[in-house]
């Protein structure tokens, strides 16, 4: 299925801060904000014409406002009616926006032994961490936790049979926050290449994927400093990677002194603790996505683990102790502005290096 065919089956319905390492003054350099997803999203378009750039960002701003509403688990449209109708257990033919994210999410639930999964919408519910703007009052009752939890909602519940769902478990609800970012950036790059665009940027809230380079240069991308503010050193990208980061600062709340954030672990129902962020670089945007949280919920004792298992290759993870542990070729990657200032505990590889011929 391609991009455009995706677009016309939908009904109507910072991490990163982008600097240049240097540019080419001959090649055009176009910027652009727009609101989607709930977050500001940055484009940057280099070496074409301003008003074929302008043309490529309407049509990436029309994209991500249908994706949006193609996949709020909260409002009418595809996904609230595909919630319905798994709360059923009745046998129904998909929507395509919603169906494609399901595979995806599937396979990808279980190489992180669900430690991201998707069908966990009702404890989010629970936690009211769906909601904008977030409403902070004492946590949910344990017993209700408790029940949701007993009942195991998991990806690996919907069965897919070609255009058709169903869920054995009628406590699955499908909520994307976790995947719908890296999929939607996915396709907007898809989209800019479709367009004849090799060197981009698609920054959806700190989530980013880059392609090419910034007139010959690398991307030079940001990373933010676990606390939420402030950066803690900066990552060269030339080619086609992304750069994902799930953290305890993105939503929160504080009730009687204590932090409640949004990154819950499907094993107790409550947010994972352990960890303050977690930032990979992957080729994917849509595995990043995932990767991201899952190993947030990993924490500094399982990560490693995990990464291994859905083929990641470079992770930085924060934990509650302001420990930096990450593998060799990610320590070789980023470049921290105060080295001296972490502390920073390498794994062993991820994976070994192909010998040199």
């Amino acid at each position: 299925m391609t991009f455009h065919t995706l677009l016309r089956s939908l009904p109507s319905a910072v991490l990163a801060a982008l600097l240049a390492a240097g540019c080419n003054r001959a090649e055009p350099v176009h910027n652009s904000r727009f609101l989607a997803f709930g977050t500001l999203n940055d484009v940057s378009i280099v070496g074409v014409p301003r008003e074929r750039a302008q043309t490529a960002v309407a049509a990436l701003e029309a994209d991500f406002q249908a994706m949006h509403q193609a996949w709020h688990a909260w409002e009418p449209g595809p996904l609230g009616r595909t919630n319905r109708l798994l709360a059923e257990g009745v046998r129904f033919a998909a929507p395509p926006s919603v169906l494609t994210l399901v595979e995806r999410s599937k396979a990808l639930a279980e190489r992180s032994e669900y430690l991201f999964d998707p069908a966990i919408g009702r404890l989010i519910d629970l936690w009211g961490f769906h909601r904008d703007p977030l409403d902070c009052g004492p946590p949910p009752p344990p017993e209700a936790i408790q029940k949701l939890v007993t009942a195991h909602p998991s990806m690996a519940d919907i069965e897919v049979d070609g255009i058709f769902l169903r869920s054995r478990n009628p406590m699955v609800q499908l909520d994307f926050g976790a995947i719908g970012k890296g999929y939607g950036i996915d396709l907007a790059v898809n989209h800019l290449r479709e367009l004849g665009i090799e060197n981009a940027i698609v920054n959806s809230g700190g989530d980013l994927r880059a392609i090419g380079s910034r007139g010959g240069h690398p991307w030079r991308i940001a990373i933010r400093s676990p606390s939420g503010s402030g950066t803690l050193g900066f990552i060269n990208i030339a080619g086609d990677e992304s750069v994902f980061t799930s953290g305890d600062y993105e939503r929160f709340c504080l009730h009687e002194g204590r932090r409640y954030h949004h990154i819950i672990d499907p094993r107790t129902g409550h947010p994972a603790r352990g960890t303050r962020s977690v930032t990979v670089i992957h080729d994917n945007a849509t595995e990043a996505d995932a990767a991201a949280t899952a190993l947030f919920v990993a924490g500094p004792n399982d990560w490693h683990r995990i990464a291994r298992r859905m083929g990641i290759r470079y992770v930085l993870l924060v934990d509650e102790n302001d420990v930096f542990h990450m593998n060799p070729a990610m320590a070789e990657r980023i470049h921290l502005l105060d080295p001296r200032k972490y502390r920073v505990k390498l794994s062993p590889p991820l994976f070994e290096r192909p010998p040199r011929p």
